[in-house]
């Protein structure tokens, strides 16, 4: 598989998350949006952190929420084409390397899963390796519990779109929004590892030949999958850039170039 359609699937698999924040049976307001409830399990592991699953009839991956019981908030999570868990949500700062690096194209390794079981009245979460015992709520409470609290968006506005480094370990990280139809908005973020910094973007050009990100310090000439390198333009200074996979590097994009250092993705791995 190609780069660029490893990072297209990439780029898929995070945007067909839960694209709205509203609950799947919001309001209530026809029989399916009912049922939905009653297919609906919370789960708190009793120090006020809760996560509520719900199985969707025309998908065989739940919807999931987390929060602290008064406001939940939506988890991305994995698509159907993905041979992944039920309930697996994206979490790439927790690595379970026990996972496939390459399952239907999709690095698992970067994925943790809430794992309901209804008819044993049992309730987990994993984040990468490390697994935490939940409770699940009785029927009645859950339903009480999720009438009253009020839900918000994934924080997690924007995803990796690309990658690169210089000789000397200056990196340059792409982003663009994760939803579809903010794909159009790009970051720009350059620096050494731990001390990267964003950039003000200024334009952005894209066709077949390839795409320029201009900032204020400078433009990002990326060219994706093509024999010529990608290159940094400051001045009259030009800077080749070696491409560095996404899908293989998204530990290092979240835990180690200072992007993401004690933000809050959303997810029960944010306390757990």
């Amino acid at each position: 598989m190609s780069l660029a359609h490893r990072l297209a699937l990439l780029l898929t698999l995070s945007s067909t998350a839960v694209l709205a924040h509203e609950p799947p049976w919001a309001r209530e307001d026809s029989l399916r949006k009912r049922m939905l409830l009653e297919r609906t399990a919370v789960c708190t592991d009793g120090k006020g952190h809760y996560v509520s699953s719900t199985e969707v009839f025309d998908s065989s991956q739940p919807q999931l929420f987390y929060g602290d019981g008064a406001t939940f908030t939506e988890i991305p999570i994995a698509p159907n084409v993905v041979r992944l868990p039920t309930g697996s949500f994206f979490e790439p700062r927790f690595w379970n390397p026990d996972l496939e690096s390459n399952a239907n194209g999709v690095d698992a390794r970067a994925y943790s899963v809430v794992q309901v079981d209804s008819k044993e009245g049992t309730c987990s979460v994993r984040c990468g390796q490390r697994a935490t015992a939940f409770k699940l709520l009785a029927t009645e409470t859950s339903r009480e519990l999720l009438r009253k609290a009020a839900y918000t968006p994934s924080p997690m506005k924007y995803e990796p779109y690309a990658l690169l480094r210089d000789t000397k370990g200056v990196y340059f990280l792409v982003e663009r929004g994760r939803l579809q139809a903010e794909q159009k908005s790009f970051r720009v973020f350059i620096g050494p590892r731990g001390r990267m910094k964003q950039q003000q973007m200024v334009n952005v050009v894209s066709d077949s030949k390839g795409e320029i990100f201009s900032t204020k310090k400078g433009d990002l000439q990326l060219l994706l999958d093509r024999e010529l390198p990608s290159l940094w333009v400051e001045k009259k200074a030009r800077r080749k850039l070696r491409q560095v996979p996404v899908s293989e590097n998204l530990a290092l994009i979240y835990n180690e170039l200072g992007i993401y250092t004690g933000a809050r993705l959303g997810t029960p791995c944010d306390d757990l």
